[in-house]
């Protein structure tokens, strides 16, 4: 109080005395006007204004201030800091009527204001003729706008009785901080076209601003709202700044529009926070706020991110049917809930997509909750996602530790190539001989690194006492396994893209067993597949790669499958296969088959536990005849025993012959069976991970 009444050229001690307000001091005042900030304003500070409604002062008070305010010059500011106003303070009363029609205000409203005091007329003109048609008033009756001109300073005032200024236009800045409204305040439906200032206000009964439109900036920081908050259907064009508000009762932003940025940092919600079909342009930010109540954002649209890092949430958030473009989510870093009494809310397959966080530390526990959380709702595709987000998250944090610099081992010059200057590394190794860092963030207490060196650095360093090679090997692999299973299946959360590894393998292995079979000599007798043979087994397997390849680019990150997909298909076929056709093949039953298919059986049947080659005994091997190399449709027979060693599922037995079979070839089979081995694995754990239900069929 000492600072603010100081700010306004005002003893402290003025503050605490309060005269009472008469009729002859408010007309010294009126005829007086201080200069105050080069704008003539009326001095009514410190004293008691009462408005009661027995009271003598009332009519005169809106009588005179009314004719005061409205002068044809530059209209005064009204002053009423450190006041006390007993009684009910009609704001519309000491207003301008303005008709609908004529351009009188349009020389004091900013070129928004005065699109929208447009939109005002034309709205009350066609209610006024609805009215008219319907007959609820006279012909002859016309809706008027009322026009608050004045600047208002309300600093510390404290209004006993209800502030109303509802369907009025503000055209002055108003100044209310740390004022006190014992019995609320009503500005529904009213329009400001300069500033807002109602930070540190307490608002002991409800506030009630349905309606409202903010031009300029709006404070409401260190608020106090006692008894809830009607802001439906509000807009706020500019900033808005909640922060640090304590908002006790039911509070109410459905419908309401927000172009600027919206700032509810360190707020407190002890009841429901309704923000349904509101729209927020630019970013929100709910950092550290505490939510007791629900809090409810559905059908919510957002242009930008949403903070909630390190929120507490309470019994709900609700975020069903909230529309998120590319360029927003929702930052939980932090965030606090208790996973037995909360309930994280939204539109199931999408809502899991949102939710972001920098880094796996710090957040490993919020990760698997949320994902749990999801669970419990059977909402697998957005516990997947949460659970890929997560492994992505650890996949990056082990690729910094293989990749970057241990801040407490590395020398001078390994941390100026990093990104620290000589100085700061100096700084760095000086620290760390007193006392190891435990995390990077350890760096913000060395002399003279700041926070931009800071995030300049923070992707290229680790802290960790020891980092032997052993270790460093055992972690490549493991990032190695993680990657695979990251870049090929989302972490086990996508079927598609791990079908199209297999419609990718199948038809390449196809190829190539049909190339080893087919084609052995070009002369000295030739053996040479028939041309229409081959044209036809290409076509087929390029519509199945075309399949594959269509799923992979549904990966995100398409190229990266690709390249360790070719890895694991292309090179060791590729020697196997080489090495044969160099070889060449001088063996005994050269003319046929190397594949034979069991001709005792057709069925669709499950091959998991046969393997690729046929057992000796003579018995088996009756049962077993030699592909029929003169029928058009053979090349099927190729994809058949692709499918059956890669899937382990297929319709003919076919295997590979066990006699006078060169041993590159039944390597290069093997090696199909083996790949097809950890396919099967991982698709069986693909499908458990997002059919709910399936893994007890699969695993019992």
């Amino acid at each position: 109080m000492l600072i603010a009444a100081l700010t306004w050229g005002q003893p402290a001690q003025a503050a605490e005395s309060h005269p009472l307000l008469t009729v002859d001091l408010l007309r010294q005042r009126l005829a007086a006007p201080v200069q105050r900030e080069g704008r003539p304003t009326l001095d009514l500070r410190n004293y008691t204004i009462d408005l009661r409604a027995d009271s003598a002062l009332t009519d005169s008070f809106y009588r005179l201030l009314s004719s005061g305010l409205q002068r044809p010059a530059t209209a005064p500011t009204l002053d009423l800091s450190y006041a006390v106003v007993q009684g009910d303070l009609d704001l519309q009363r000491l207003g301008q009527r303005e008709p609908l029609y004529g351009n009188n205000l349009s020389p004091l409203l900013s070129e928004a204001g005065q699109a929208q005091l447009k939109r005002d007329r034309t709205r009350l003109l066609q209610l006024n003729r609805l009215s008219q048609s319907l007959l609820i008033q006279g012909q002859n009756s016309s809706q008027q706008i009322y026009v608050f001109k004045a600047p208002l300073v309300a600093v510390q005032t404290r209004f006993t009785g209800a502030v109303q200024g509802g369907d009025t236009f503000f055209l002055g800045r108003v100044l209310a901080s740390g004022a006190v409204f014992d019995q609320g305040l009503s500005v529904a439906g009213a329009r400001f076209n300069r500033a807002v200032d109602f930070s540190g206000a307490d608002f002991r009964q409800g506030v009630q601003a349905k309606g409202s439109l903010f031009f300029e900036t709006t404070r409401f920081d260190q608020g106090q709202f006692r008894s809830g908050a009607n802001f439906q259907g509000a807009e706020f064009k500019a900033n808005a700044n909640f922060s640090r508000a304590v908002l006790a009762g039911e509070t109410n932003f459905s419908r309401a529009q927000w172009q600027g940025v919206a700032d509810f940092a360190r707020t407190t919600w002890q009841s429901t926070a309704f923000f349904m079909r509101s729209y927020f342009a630019r970013a929100l930010f709910f950092t550290e706020a505490r939510f007791d109540g629900p809090l409810v954002l559905r059908q919510t649209r957002f242009g930008e991110p949403v903070n909630l890092r390190n929120v507490m949430l309470g019994s709900e958030i609700d975020l069903g049917d909230a529309l998120f473009p590319p360029s927003a989510y929702l930052n939980v870093a932090g965030m606090e809930f208790s996973l037995e009494q909360t309930q994280i809310l939204g539109t199931p397959g999408k809502i899991g997509r949102v939710f972001s966080v920098p880094q796996l530390a710090g957040n490993e526990t919020l990760l698997r909750n949320l994902e749990r959380n999801f669970r419990r709702l059977e909402q697998i595709s957005d516990a997947n996602y949460i659970a890929y987000t997560a492994e992505r998250l650890r996949l990056k944090a082990w690729q910094q530790r293989l990749l970057g610099t241990n801040i407490n081992t590395a020398p001078v010059a390994a941390l100026v190539r990093v990104g620290f200057t000589e100085a700061q590394a100096m700084a760095v190794v000086q620290q760390r001989q007193t006392q190891p860092f435990i995390g990077i963030e350890g760096v913000l207490g060395v002399a003279g690194v700041d926070l931009a060196a800071y995030v300049k650095v923070r992707d290229r360093i680790f802290a960790l006492n020891a980092f032997p090679l052993t270790r460093r090997l055992t972690l490549a692999l493991q990032w190695l396994w993680l990657g695979g299973l990251v870049v090929l299946s989302r972490y086990g959360t996508s079927f598609g893209l791990t079908f199209g590894l297999g419609l990718v393998a199948i038809p390449t292995f196809a190829l190539m067993f049909w190339l080893v079979d087919r084609y052995r000599r070009r002369r000295m007798p030739p053996i040479l597949p028939p041309l229409a043979e081959g044209l036809w087994l290409g076509g087929g397997c390029a519509v199945l790669l075309g399949l594959g390849l269509n799923a992979l680019r549904s990966a995100d990150y398409p190229l990266l499958a690709l390249g360790f997909l070719s890895v694991l298909l292309v090179p060791v076929p590729a020697l196997l296969i080489g090495l044969v056709l160099k070889q060449g093949r001088y063996h005994d039953l050269m003319d046929e088959s190397y594949f034979v298919e069991d001709g005792s059986l057709r069925q669709l049947r499950l091959l998991i536990a046969r393997l690729p080659v046929i057992p000796k005994f003579p018995f088996f091997r009756d049962r077993y005849t030699y592909l029929l190399l003169d029928r058009r449709w053979n090349w099927l027979n190729y994809l058949d025993f692709s499918i059956n060693n890669w899937l382990k599922f297929g319709f003919n037995d076919i295997r590979l012959r066990d006699q006078h079979v060169p041993g590159l070839i039944t390597a290069l089979v093997w090696y199909q069976w083996g790949l097809g081995l950890l396919y099967t694995a991982l698709l069986l754990w693909t499908l458990s991970r997002t059919i709910p239900g399936l893994n007890l069929l699969i695993y019992f």
